[in-house]
């Protein structure tokens, strides 16, 4: 289901909590919003949508992917960027790595780690950062 985008950035800020086997909806529904929000937007974090819970979804090169509670253990080569985000109006500068290595869980709740790089690199942190509560 589609859902509303929050904009409240009380509730953006507040660092959202581990995800299980119960928030499998959320994360459908993340899923959902993001795609319905494709022109606009790369990534999502539930907390965009009003579920303070570590999922996110983003568009991997035209390859939709959920996370479940990602952590980035391992980054290089810091750059500055400017980005958007669906919840705030405007542009913020902001640093990002060009490699990371994030440990997460797939939508089967089963863990992962993988290595992403590039812009694809960059939406995960963005939306990690939405997970911790720290609005770019």
């Amino acid at each position: 289901m589609v859902r509303e985008i929050i904009h409240d950035t009380f509730i953006l800020q507040m660092r959202s909590k581990a995800a299980d086997e119960t928030d499998l909806q959320t994360a459908v529904d993340l899923l959902d919003t993001l795609k319905a929000n494709a022109e606009h937007c790369v990534g999502m974090a539930a907390n965009m949508i009003g579920v303070s819970k570590r999922i996110i979804a983003f568009n991997d090169n035209g390859t939709y992917t959920l996370m479940f509670n990602p952590e980035i253990i391992k980054c290089s080569g810091v750059y500055e960027v400017e980005e958007g985000c669906l919840s705030l109006s405007g542009t913020r500068r902001t640093k990002r790595y060009k490699t990371i290595k994030v440990k997460f869980e797939n939508e089967k709740l089963q863990p992962r780690i993988k290595t992403y790089t590039d812009y694809t690199a960059q939406i995960i942190q963005h939306e990690i950062d939405h997970c911790n509560g720290i609005l770019i």
